[in-house]
């Protein structure tokens, strides 16, 4: 080759410089007429403002611009009053909550509320296209005791040991008008994602006297699947135009039936919108408890249904008399049939429990107690595992998701498509040693 051949060997062709799809350090389009990540979800994210245009389906807000003025005017005799100033001075000036608060509630509170509902998607699960200003606040309390109660806000979190009894509301209203009040879960719904539990339903409400009201649907607490994470629970106050009949849905008294709990807001608002206005608001977040077992199984008269990410099945590569670098107890375990370690995890269960007492809980604390002195650190680390109760000592805990007849272990398939594969290459390698045997050249 000659010296210019051998100077220009390194260097692309020009047709390949002029397509720079084709070369080795560029796929698609250049970056100059590429679109950006912003006009690809601009183009995925399609927006039709004549279908998918929100509609405003509760009551008009109050002017706030005589307010604005009002709080200008106030704002200005606190700045030019030097008895305000003295007493901020020295640290005196006390400023009632109370009043705050009820001053807040007239003015900004629609508007914060609304933003805070479509943070949550509450309006979009509820109404799809629809949504409305919470202009009358509701006041929501679940007794814990004689003298504590938990309220409810917009999306503060209630564990549901905290609201195993009908709530307390309160709001104003006149004494003649009449109210509906509709408590519905939007994320627990173990068949349908898009249905909803209805957990309470209270119509006819007169003058704001929740406890004297036609009760339709008696009060259930919430309840969800474990391992799901947070759920909404949502209260829905509407103001009615007249008397209303709700046979349609009237359900029979402490009704465990989570089939004819099954409820759709958006469908009943849809058939009601007429006679009825939502004007109030108030949610709450709940999250899965141990407690809630029982309700399931005494109330419910169900299983439990957990919920745990599978992991995909992991690659186990044919197994070497001296592997490099690896644990030998968790290297082992990888060639073990895993029906054999469920089996030894589930006797050292078994062990612990007494067919007359109820099984102990796992400690609060469980790394809290001292291990043994020179104790092997591959020991100390199963010891660890076992006292959490995680890796393959999960079976140790009360609840745990067990393989479905559909369902197959990830250890176990690979396995066997491993012994598949060995089985096919025996088989093809016999196959073609006969045929080379019944055909000599």
């Amino acid at each position: 080759m000659s010296a210019l051949g051998l100077l220009f060997r390194g260097f692309r062709r020009w047709e390949t410089l002029c397509h720079p799809a084709l070369s080795r350090s560029l796929r698609g389009e250049p970056p100059e007429t590429a679109k950006t990540l912003e006009q690809k979800l601009k183009e995925l994210n399609t927006f039709d403002p004549e279908v998918e245009a929100r509609v405003d389906i509760g009551f008009a807000k109050l002017q706030t611009q005589n307010n604005r003025k009002e709080r200008l005017k106030v704002w200005k005799s606190n700045r030019n009053s030097f008895a305000l100033a003295e007493e901020s001075r020295r640290g005196a000036l006390k400023i009632s909550y109370e009043e705050v608060r009820k001053e807040w509630r007239k003015s900004l509170a629609p508007d914060a509320l609304r933003e805070i509902a479509d943070h949550y998607g509450i309006f979009k699960d509820l109404f799809k296209y629809g949504f409305f200003n919470p202009v009358l606040p509701l006041d929501i309390y679940y007794d814990s005791d004689s003298k504590h109660f938990t309220p409810v806000h917009y999306g503060n979190i209630i564990f549901p040991t905290e609201a195993t009894k009908m709530p307390q509301v309160h709001f104003e209203s006149e004494p003649e008008t009449l109210w509906t009040l509709v408590l519905t879960s939007l994320d627990a719904h173990l068949v349908d994602p898009e249905m909803e539990y209805l957990h309470w339903f209270v119509g006819n409400i007169k003058g704001g006297d929740v406890e004297n009201a036609d009760v339709l649907c008696s009060y259930m607490q919430p309840f969800h699947p474990r391992g799901t994470g947070y759920h909404r629970y949502v209260f829905v106050l509407y103001r009615q135009d007249g008397h209303l009949d709700y046979s349609d849905v009237r359900l029979p008294a402490n009704c465990t039936n989570l089939k004819q709990r099954t409820f759709k807001t958006h469908d009943f608002y849809k058939k009601y919108e007429d006679k009825i206005t939502p004007a109030g608001l108030a949610f709450f977040q709940s999250v899965w408890e141990d407690n809630l077992m029982d309700f399931f199984h005494e109330t419910l008269k169900m299983r439990v249904p957990v919920f745990e990410y599978a992991h995909p099945p992991e690659y186990i590569p044919p197994q070497v008399k001296y592997p490099h670098k690896e644990p030998f107890n968790l290297y082992l375990d990888k060639y073990r049939d895993p029906r054999d370690i469920r089996q030894e995890v589930y006797l050292k269960r078994l062990k612990t429990l007494h067919p007359f007492e109820e099984e102990k809980p796992m400690p609060k604390y469980p790394n809290i107690y001292r291990i043994p002195k020179g104790t092997p650190s591959w020991l100390v680390d199963e010891m660890r595992k076992e006292r959490f109760r995680i890796g393959k000592y999960r079976d140790l805990q009360p609840y745990t998701l067990y393989p479905v007849p559909e369902y197959e272990d990830p250890h176990e398939k690979a396995l066997r498509e491993q012994e598949e594969f060995k089985r096919k290459w025996e088989q093809k390698r016999a196959a073609s040693v006969k045929s080379s045997r019944g055909n000599p050249a």
